[in-house]
């Protein structure tokens, strides 16, 4: 997510701008008082169910919290390789 962000803004990722996003992270985590190992759980749930209908890149597939103002919202930024002709 941090080598998107800097991309996306053209920056290059210093020490400065790695420890802020961490922080930021981990802010985010507190405010939704969700833990690590629950948002692994959510993404392996997510992996599961959305592979009964698409061929995704599970390597790729990245799932964070992100927060504006005091709203959390989950981002899942899941590549897609294909559709199932079959679901289930």
């Amino acid at each position: 997510m941090l080598e998107f962000i800097a991309k996306l803004f053209g920056k290059e990722s210093g020490s400065k701008n790695i420890a802020t996003e961490r922080l930021r992270l981990v802010l985010v985590h507190d405010r939704a008082s969700i833990s690590p190992q629950m948002l692994e759980s959510l993404k392996l749930d997510l992996i599961k169910v959305i592979s009964n209908y698409m061929v995704i890149d599970e390597k790729n597939l990245e799932v964070n919290l992100d927060s504006s103002g005091n709203t959390v919202a989950l981002v899942a930024n899941i590549p897609v390789k294909g559709m199932k002709r079959n679901a289930g």
